[in-house]
């Protein structure tokens, strides 16, 4: 074998011998990064699902095996302190329901005082008629701290059924004509003669709706403007409660249904609220299955639209 043939072979079995070790080095990486890649499809399903699952990966690597075990760690930790805040976010809201419930008796008592005191004085003292005007709006928020926190803990069992959601709006319309009259508003109303049934709870839709036309005629007193429309979209029911008022700015959209956010911050500072009373409107919607959404062009309208499944039977 002359000596260009042994170099020739040499040279070949070297680069047989890299391909093989580039190979396989490919492979090994490829092999890495599939797994790192199955880790991260992993926790992603694990953290939008919000699911107890754990990262699990079959490999020899002892840095892939490190690192899953070290996510895993941080997914227990979550879970922990998701647990905690579970625990604690039921136990603020019974505490909350309790102490609101303990309020009541009392504060029942002291009006039914007052309005004797009223009474007996015959109008002559306006202080004690102030003192119990200031007492009915404190006892009106204690209701709705207690709604509100029956509604969160789940102790409120909202009944399902058929509701004529023409008929709603129109008898909630209706129980404003006098203050909206009073106050001059152009009123539009747009519901159709036929009736609009929809799955849900006549007393609740009724809440929602007085809850939403109240938040109308006071923060949109302005535009001096409210409309009422029903419509129908696929499968669900649409209200629209609409005012022309100052409105609401988009940074504030996306926290209007959070308690306590008052109105005050987005509408006009001279406007008191308790800002409880959408917050409940959007609890009691969603309790039907339904949701509450909000589309403001400040200075222009302001609407709210109530979304509930229709029925056709």
């Amino acid at each position: 074998m002359s000596q260009d043939t042994i170099i020739f072979f040499l040279a070949a079995v070297i680069a047989v011998l890299s391909f093989m070790v580039l190979y396989q080095r490919f492979v090994f990486r490829k092999g890495i990064q599939k797994k790192i890649g199955d880790m991260g499809d992993t926790l992603e399903q694990i953290l939008d699902e919000k699911s107890d699952e754990k990262v699990m990966v079959f490999t020899d690597d002892k840095a892939l095996i490190h690192l899953s075990s070290q996510i895993n760690r941080l997914l227990d930790d979550r879970q922990r302190i998701q647990a905690d805040f579970r625990r604690s976010e039921i136990s603020a809201k019974n505490m909350l329901s309790n102490i609101s419930h303990d309020i009541r008796t009392p504060m029942t008592v002291i009006l039914g005082y007052l309005e004797i005191m009223r009474l007996e004085a015959e109008g002559k003292d306006k202080m004690v008629a102030k003192v119990e005007q200031k007492a009915r709006k404190v006892m009106e928020l204690i209701n709705q701290f207690f709604t509100l926190a029956k509604l969160e803990s789940g102790d409120t069992q909202v009944e399902m059924g058929r509701v004529n959601l023409s008929e709603c709006c129109r008898e909630n319309v209706l129980d404003f004509y006098e203050l909206l009259t009073q106050k001059e508003f152009q009123v539009e109303i747009e519901i159709p003669e036929e009736p609009v049934f929809v799955e849900g709870n006549e007393e609740a839709l009724q809440r929602i709706l007085f809850n939403l036309i109240s938040n109308a005629v006071r923060y949109g007193s302005d535009g001096k403007y409210l409309g009422i429309a029903v419509r129908t979209e696929g499968v669900f029911a649409l209200i629209h409660v609409t005012d022309r008022g100052k409105g609401i700015e988009k940074a504030f959209a996306g926290t209007v249904f959070e308690r306590l956010f008052t109105m005050e911050d987005s509408r006009n500072r001279e406007i008191q609220g308790n800002g409880l009373g959408l917050t409940i409107a959007r609890n009691l919607a969603v309790k039907m299955g339904g949701d509450i959404t909000l589309v403001s062009e400040p200075d222009v309208s302001t609407t709210f639209t109530v979304k509930l499944r229709k029925m056709t039977f």
